[in-house]
């Protein structure tokens, strides 16, 4: 199906594009090609193709989520720049005045 050097002006000026001459006989032919090649895969008997999200099979990569134990309070504090007094939580600077 060849494009017209109207209608490939016509989508140049949809999408804001200030194409030469040169650059509209080069999509002409681009567009055009792209069209027919769209044109051949509308041709293939797809009856038996059952439609489908992903061409290949999807698993979870994910792990399970299971509670296990995690590093003792005073094992985390240890390598803090900063605690409170009591040594149970991180200080930080403030970095928002009031």
């Amino acid at each position: 199906m060849p494009l017209s050097r109207a209608q490939v002006q016509h989508i140049a000026d949809l999408a804001r594009l200030e194409l030469t001459d040169a650059e509209i006989d080069r999509m002409q032919l681009q567009l055009s090609a792209i069209l027919d090649h769209a044109a051949r895969l509308q041709e293939l008997d797809t009856e038996a193709i059952p439609p489908t999200a992903s061409v290949v099979p999807l698993a979870n990569v994910m792990r399970e989520d299971v509670v296990s134990p995690s590093l003792p309070r005073e094992a985390v504090l240890a390598n803090a720049p900063d605690t409170d007094e009591k040594g149970e939580f991180f200080r930080v600077r403030a970095i928002l005045k009031e």
